[in-house]
């Protein structure tokens, strides 16, 4: 089986989805270690990550939900100062290209707006756990669970 940080060498910008960041930050087995590895490699510079706002809205969810504003404004430091990371927000252009995308594989509406915001980006690839997004064929979707 291939390592992460092998297959990540092949692209200069990866799109990121909400799931890696949940489980680098929660620690979550088993692929705390797998994610862990993706967040070095981006912080050394091994590349440029990109990701939507809807993650920033995804991953304030919960904490809100629990009460706990102040674990969402964490998470949104923790993501707007993370090293070599950019915080794509999401356009008009950005929505016609998500209803061809969604139109072509048949995803829910955050899918394709997270994936055509990472391809406005450049990115070639986009790690994610979301086995129904690799019907998308427009860059290599790469699944933590294949790594682990």
């Amino acid at each position: 089986m291939a390592r992460i940080t092998d297959v990540l060498k092949r692209h200069r910008v990866l799109g990121l989805d909400t799931s890696p960041f949940i489980y680098h930050i929660e620690g979550t087995t088993p692929y705390a270690e797998c994610s862990h590895s993706v967040f070095e490699e981006l912080a050394h510079g091994s590349f440029r990550g990109v990701t939507s706002v809807l993650t920033l809205m995804e991953l304030s969810v919960r904490p809100l939900q629990m009460g706990q504003p102040e674990v969402a404004d964490a998470y949104e430091l923790l993501l707007v100062n993370f090293p070599n990371l950019s915080i794509l927000d999401l356009n008009r252009h950005t929505a016609r290209r998500a209803a061809e995308i969604r139109s072509i594989h048949r995803l829910r509406p955050p899918d394709a707006l997270q994936l055509s915001a990472c391809l406005g980006a450049r990115a070639t690839a986009f790690l994610t756990n979301d086995r129904v997004l690799k019907r998308v064929t427009e860059l290599e979707v790469l699944l933590l669970e294949d790594f682990v």
